[in-house]
């Protein structure tokens, strides 16, 4: 079974508006930016200690944490796709 892919749109605008750039914000929290870029891409999964280190440098409240790691990616079905489940 496939993990979950989390939309980070939002995380990475946050991002860009307070750091500018993703490796600016990737060294305020201390992490390789190659290391974030795989994260942002659902290559790695965020640690709960990394969602901490980054509600904080974003001064974002916890009750954010679910727009900014918790958005599921939506999956458009291909019309192949459709085909198989009967559509």
């Amino acid at each position: 079974m496939k993990s979950m892919e989390f939309n980070y749109r939002v995380l990475r605008g946050k991002i860009r508006e307070v750091f500018g750039t993703e490796k600016n914000f990737a060294h305020a929290i201390g992490m390789n930016p190659s290391t974030l870029s795989l994260k942002l891409s659902n290559k790695l999964e965020f640690t709960q200690q990394d969602i901490i280190s980054a509600i904080n440098a974003l001064s974002v409240g916890n009750n954010s944490i679910g727009i900014y790691f918790f958005t599921p990616t939506v999956a458009i079905a291909q019309p192949s796709e459709r085909k198989n489940r009967g559509q």
